[in-house]
């Protein structure tokens, strides 16, 4: 792993929070990035969820596409293969997904833009294993935003109440073998993630990238114990950009390794649908003025960058 983007125990969250809350903060105001070790999901369970999500990509396409919603933005259930398209791209990444959000009561008053789940019949294990890597993260992804409240000078439940019923996505993604070598495309365009937080597990094959306030091309390959942690761009609105959220991309591999397929599953940590993102009035500094004089709900905002990346 690049030295140079840090990786924290996140247990020192419990056993010497001040130092870890200011280790964390300095991290994701530098890189928009971290690493997070010891984050107690145990590997048996996120190997399990790759093997479910492995056996649906390899179905045959007319029975993925079963599972396509058209019109939904690709909410939930299956998205195709040269659909999603980086904001300001010219070309569409080399990815297929899935996406699994929160379940939520039938009456619940974000049903409206909270569809119910898809559950591939082919895949025995799917829901129990990916809903069970869902909840898994979202709870690692509290604990963070915990400490992150903490160092901005919020009470350490911030956030609690406000993504309780967060319209957060697990997206297991299959890039298929690249078998052309002269192709325009990357696997994923360089692009900021929309949501709070992502959190990233299985990031241990090369590829992903994140480009440094000097403008370099910075790769971050985690360990298999890591989950990658960054900062989407609801995140850095409500915080003033005292967050960024650090554009990174997937690049192609040299060689023969394109010729493998690479997988990774992303949960996005989104706040509930009606959170009014309204910039928080301890990150407003003379130094550091509005830079979003208008508050925005997540929900208006999701579907604003949805459609720029043309699933909408």
């Amino acid at each position: 792993m690049s030295a140079r983007i840090p990786t924290l125990d996140i247990t020192r969250f419990d056993t010497d929070r001040e130092a870890f809350v200011a280790e964390l903060g300095a991290a994701y105001r530098e890189w928009g990035f971290a690493g997070i070790r010891n984050h107690g999901i145990p590997q048996a369970r996120i190997d399990a969820a790759y093997d479910v999500f492995k056996r649906f990509f390899a179905l045959p396409d007319d029975a993925k596409t079963r599972y396509h919603l058209p019109g939904s933005g690709g909410a939930r259930g299956y998205t195709a293969f040269g659909v999603e398209t980086a904001k300001d791209s010219k070309h569409f990444d080399l990815k297929e997904f899935w996406h699994i959000g929160r379940e939520i009561p039938v009456d619940s008053k974000y049903r409206d833009v909270m569809p119910p789940n898809l559950w591939p019949d082919e895949v025995p294990g799917f829901r129990e294993h990916g809903y069970g890597l869902y909840e898994a993260l979202d709870q690692l992804g509290s604990r963070v935003l915990s400490a992150l409240a903490l160092h901005i000078g919020l009470p350490e439940t911030y956030f609690t109440d406000k993504t309780d019923s967060g319209n957060s996505i697990l997206r297991p993604i299959h890039y298929p073998p690249i078998t052309a070598d002269d192709i325009p495309n990357v696997r994923a365009g360089a692009h900021e993630d929309i949501n709070l937080i992502t959190l990233l597990v299985g990031a241990s094959a090369a590829g992903l990238e994140v480009r440094s306030k000097q403008g370099e091309w910075v790769p971050f390959t985690s360990d298999a114990d890591t989950i990658v942690v960054n900062i989407g761009d609801m995140l850095q609105r409500l915080t003033n950009h005292v967050y960024p959220s650090t554009t990174h991309r997937v690049t192609n591999p040299p060689g023969e390794q394109a010729r493998q397929p690479r997988y990774s599953v992303p949960f996005f940590l989104h706040p509930n649908p009606d959170f009014l993102i309204d910039v928080l009035p301890s990150t407003i500094t003379p130094e550091n003025p509005t830079r979003y004089p208008e508050p925005i709900t997540a929900q208006g905002y999701l579907e604003e960058r949805l459609r720029e990346i043309k699933l909408k």
